[in-house]
């Protein structure tokens, strides 16, 4: 059953979104040369913490699996897609691409969100794939509306990614957000039929995150049982936002400055 959440549930995730976007906005100044992923963790942990929020993502089990998520912070690189686990040996280097993953609660709500950060001089498919990514997400929000399909949001994200040479994830999509970090619906960011027919209302709040690869969709997970990456070794791009729906077409909560 999909959620529909109240306007004081919403202004609290809004004030989540925002404890969030400020969070992320600190972590991209410390992605640099040298930083090892467990730093970045340590960093989102402090910075939420002394907002008086909790890391969604320590210690979450989906499904009930047995160990939860050993970190606060997802930190995934170049052909990693998402839950990268933020190791003290796994180093930023020049020319790499980082994307940094993280959810907050905040009184009980909670949002997600996720933003790219190119190493230095990066390679110009990377600085292709981080834009056209970043592009695909905002073509998608601009399709949410009362009334609209997951369809019209997934096609305009799968058309964008295509007309631009890339693919889009297929096995990994964007969900529901709020009372937890996972959530019904399922929103995919390719077209199908049968799974993007659920009609959009006013208080759902959805967390939107287009995959989008190098070359082709295909991914498997990594023997960590956490971190997906593309099958091909080609590079990956992900942003992400956590939105509301409301009637005028949607609100952004976690919109990070740039």
């Amino acid at each position: 059953m999909i959620a529909i959440k109240s306007k004081e549930e919403i202004k609290v995730m809004r004030e989540g979104g925002k404890i969030l976007a400020g969070i992320l906005e600190k972590l991209r100044e410390n992605v640099k040369p040298g930083k090892s992923a467990q730093e970045l963790d340590k960093l989102a942990r402090e910075l939420v913490f002394s907002s008086g929020a909790r890391p969604s993502f320590l210690g979450y089990a989906p499904n009930g699996r047995g160990e939860g998520y050993p970190a606060a912070l997802c930190v995934s690189v170049n052909d990693e897609i998402v839950h990268g686990i933020p190791e003290k040996n796994k180093i930023i280097f020049e020319g790499d691409l980082v994307k940094l993953d993280m959810g907050v609660e905040h009184k009980k709500m909670h949002t997600d969100a996720t933003v790219m950060v190119g190493v230095g001089k990066i390679p110009k498919v990377a600085e292709k794939i981080m834009k056209v990514t970043e592009e695909c997400l905002y073509l998608g929000i601009g399709a949410i509306a009362p009334g609209k399909k997951i369809s019209d949001y997934a096609r305009a994200v799968e058309s964008h990614a295509q007309i631009c040479g890339f693919s889009v994830v297929r096995d990994l999509v964007g969900h529901g957000v709020g009372y937890s970090v996972h959530e019904p619906p399922q929103v995919l960011n390719y077209f199908h039929k049968k799974l993007g027919n659920i009609v959009l209302k006013v208080g759902m709040t959805l967390a939107l995150e287009p995959m989008i690869n190098e070359g082709g969709y295909e991914i498997y997970l990594a023997d960590d049982g956490w971190t997906y990456k593309t099958l091909d070794g080609k590079l990956n791009g992900h942003w992400e936002h956590t939105v509301a729906v409301t009637k005028d077409g949607c609100e952004v909560l976690t919109e990070i400055r740039n």
